[in-house]
């Protein structure tokens, strides 16, 4: 899988476009992008500043945190593949994150 170019943030919700995520550096396993903004983005700028806040916590409550962002929008590869699993964060015009190309399975041991 190419990590570079154009990954896009959706609406989990009927697929609206929110972002475009242009590639600028990584840092295998992360990766940073400029974030265009759609109109739509707006809406979910609360949840990832909540996400930030609570990071360094890495507690329950940041885990819930997590969870709203990742049950509000769905990661896109540059080939338009819907990234089955991702670690998004947006600050501002900065976004930065690491994915998988497999699910992870919250049953393993």
């Amino acid at each position: 899988m190419s990590d570079d170019g154009v990954w896009t943030l959706h609406r989990r919700d009927g697929g609206e476009l929110l972002a475009d995520l242009v590639v600028t550096d990584g840092d295998f396993p992360w990766l940073n992008a400029r974030v265009e903004a759609r109109a739509g983005l707006a809406e979910f700028r609360p949840l990832f500043a909540a996400e930030l806040r609570l990071m360094e916590d890495a507690d329950e409550a940041w885990e819930r945190a997590y969870d709203a962002i990742r049950a509000a929008v769905t990661l896109r590869y540059p080939d338009g593949r819907e990234v089955p699993e991702f670690l998004l964060h947006l600050d501002g015009d900065d976004a930065w994150w690491r994915w998988s190309d497999e699910p992870f399975d919250a049953d393993a041991a």
